[in-house]
């Protein structure tokens, strides 16, 4: 019942800009940390940006300065501002939140994720 749906990835020109959600739904009680991963074709998937519940953000070095990491808790929701974009950013991103459902069942849970081509 609990969800994370993900939007606003495409297609962008190189030092172009996107700006991705990612929104919880269902049965959520609570939600803690919540962070962006990234996954390009043969590659392991790499996480990107973390930011607890109070606010607290860390950074990969390789997104640091470039992307920033917000979220609305009345809102459920999280966000990935991604300027200066580079062709190697290229990738399918999702969302991951720590989530409490109505269960009482603490679990990490993965958006579906959304496709981001950065054209050079």
């Amino acid at each position: 019942q609990v969800q994370l749906v993900e939007s606003g990835g495409g297609l962008v020109q190189a030092g172009g800009s996107l700006r991705l959600s990612c929104a919880g739904s269902g049965s959520i009680l609570n939600i803690n940390a919540m962070g962006w991963y990234r996954q390009a074709p043969g590659k392991q998937r790499e996480l990107l940006a973390t930011i607890t519940s109070g606010g607290s953000t860390n950074y990969a070095d390789s997104v640091k300065g470039r992307f920033t990491i917000s979220r609305d808790n009345a809102k459920n929701t999280v966000y990935l501002q991604m300027n200066s974009l580079k062709p190697e950013d290229t990738a399918v991103y999702y969302c991951n939140a720590d989530i409490v459902s109505v269960f009482k069942v603490r679990a990490l849970y993965w958006g579906q994720g959304t496709q981001v081509t950065v054209s050079s």
